[in-house]
């Protein structure tokens, strides 16, 4: 009787540990930016404390992937990010990529359109402007997905 209490209190250890370390796992995001450019480089560290881990890839021009992923050419930006068949483009903040990722909403995916000040990645002192992010679809209709 002892011996399966301590079997069934190990089985239990091993499962909690294994249920936070898949808790714990970062959501992969991989990043299309042009060579050089820095705000996608903070973009993607305040990603880092969401939970996210980003791979980038860095071109010459990113021309080809925006086309790809069937962005608007007014909702273009910087970067774009891919992940759970999501295309993210530009500065949009991680709590909409999460949201979008937890309820999975029938879009291709979210863009902050531009570069807008105080966006994440974005941020100078003080100084921040109201943008909207953008949900678009395959087939290039456009709706405000959020505010800030």
């Amino acid at each position: 009787m002892q011996k399966l209490l301590k079997s069934s209190a190990l089985l239990a250890i091993t499962l909690l540990m294994a249920n936070s370390t898949m808790a714990a796992a970062p959501l992969t995001l991989t990043m299309i930016k042009n060579k050089g450019c820095e705000c996608c480089e903070r973009w993607a560290t305040t990603l880092k404390p969401k939970g996210f881990s980003v791979n980038t890839i860095a071109l010459d021009d990113v021309t080809s992937v925006k086309n790809q992923a069937g962005i608007p050419l007014a909702l273009r930006s910087c970067h774009t990010a891919k992940i759970g068949g999501y295309v993210f483009e530009g500065h949009v903040p991680a709590d909409l990529i999460l949201k979008v990722l937890k309820e999975k909403p029938k879009i291709a995916g979210l863009a902050a359109p531009g570069m807008p000040l105080g966006a994440p990645g974005m941020e100078t002192q003080g100084a921040s402007t109201p943008y909207q992010v953008m949900a678009f679809t395959r087939d290039g209709k456009t709706s405000v997905y959020a505010q800030r």
